[in-house]
């Protein structure tokens, strides 16, 4: 079974840094792995400063992501087109989100989110990370992907999935604290 196009939310005690309370949006997921973008993890960059020709579509807060800790330096984004379809410069995943490809004009796109690397897993370790409760698997909605509110995004999709996980999401970050 794909999770293409669906999230994977952590479990409150996965805490490893790179995904302590992350949503990672699956771009894709097939039978030799999976590749991601965590869409919580804001960087102190400024897109307009770094990637000033789409920085007029990216989505508020203006900054370029962490997608996770593979490839940093290589750039990925995830783009909202007005028709869902594909285009010359855009590859749809689920309804109107999408990848972007950096390198071609797209009139389709209406906004986006730029990330820095990615996030990847090898031939059957996201199933094996689900076997032993690492993340759960929710539905992706469009705002998850363009939030104003990343700090709030693990909290607000357990919050959506009801019963248990929604529970889960008043877990503190860091218990030993309490």
């Amino acid at each position: 079974m794909s999770f293409r196009g669906r999230l994977l939310v952590a479990h409150p005690d996965m805490l490893d840094p790179n995904f302590h309370q992350s949503v990672v949006f699956l771009i894709e997921h097939n039978d030799d792995g999976a590749l991601g973008v965590v869409l919580n993890r804001p960087l102190d960059l400024r897109a307009d400063e770094h990637a000033a020709e789409w920085s007029d579509r990216v989505a508020e807060p203006g900054v370029i992501f962490s997608g996770g800790p593979v490839g940093h330096g290589s750039a990925l984004a995830l783009g909202e087109s007005s028709s869902g379809e594909a285009t010359e410069g855009f590859i749809p995943i689920v309804g109107n989100l999408g990848m972007v490809e950096l390198d071609v004009e797209t009139s389709t796109v209406t906004r986006m989110r730029l990330f820095s690397g990615y996030s990847g897993w090898g031939d059957g370790q996201v199933e094996a990370e689900l076997s032993s409760g690492a993340w759960f698997v929710a539905d992706t909605d469009l705002e998850d992907a363009f939030t104003r509110s990343p700090s709030d995004l693990w909290s607000t999709v357990l919050k959506r999935q009801g019963g248990e996980l929604a529970r889960l999401a008043f877990y503190p970050p860091d218990p030993g604290l309490n």
